[in-house]
């Protein structure tokens, strides 16, 4: 069966590789995303640009089989943490929410290494997103906990490129649960997470990425 793709944070690391391997990949017919920038035109790519904090609840493009959100910031670059709460964890729920409520069965969540309700408010605010998309009904519901993610932003994140250097100096010494992992790796858990039209709640834990 042929599915229809929505992915939600295609500009991102890990998006822009969701986005590539969806469209590469023969089991998806059509990939929606929803961006705040236009991407470059592509075959089987059907690209929206929107105000994320002012969604189109009514888009017909709400009706698709599966969604990836990989929407996420740090508390640094939104401001503060209620700001990054809204990006990190309110938008996620609410795409979930439409895209269920117009039909969608799976759902793929780019989350964080030990996301636990009684964590710190990183931790917390990603453990938040994950329960509540959890209780909208999604037969298929696959949650991707990465640890840092070795890749290179732009513009650049101090605190997490110093924290990649020493990732990658010492990573033979560093439990496989704390290494980093390449964007691509949890691009393809996500999508395989969504593609495989389990009726179940997944978790895929960082030293399953290695």
């Amino acid at each position: 069966m042929l599915i229809r793709l929505l992915l939600v944070g295609a500009s991102g690391a890990v998006g822009q590789q969701v986005l590539q391997q969806a469209l590469a990949d023969p089991r998806v017919a059509h990939v929606i995303a929803v961006t705040r920038r236009p991407l470059p035109q592509q075959s089987r790519l059907e690209n929206h640009v929107v105000d994320f904090f002012s969604l189109p609840t009514e888009a017909p493009w709400w009706q698709v089989d599966a969604v990836i959100c990989t929407l996420g910031t740090t508390i640094k670059a939104a401001g503060s943490e209620a700001a990054f709460a809204a990006v990190d964890r309110d938008l996620p729920i609410l795409v979930a929410k439409l895209a269920r409520d117009a039909g969608a069965t799976r759902f793929g969540l780019n989350s964080s290494l030990g996301a636990d309700l009684k964590g710190n408010f990183y931790l917390r605010t990603k453990a938040q997103a994950e329960a509540a998309v959890g209780e909208l009904g999604y037969p298929g519901f696959t949650i991707v906990r990465p640890s840092l993610i070795d890749t290179v932003r732009s513009p650049a994140r101090a605190g997490e490129s110093i924290a990649l250097f020493f990732a990658q100096a010492c990573r033979p010494l560093i439990p496989k649960r704390y290494r980093a992992v390449k964007p691509e790796s949890i691009a393809r858990a996500l999508l395989n997470g969504v593609l495989q039209n389990q009726s179940a709640t997944r978790i895929v834990e960082s030293e399953e990425l290695i």
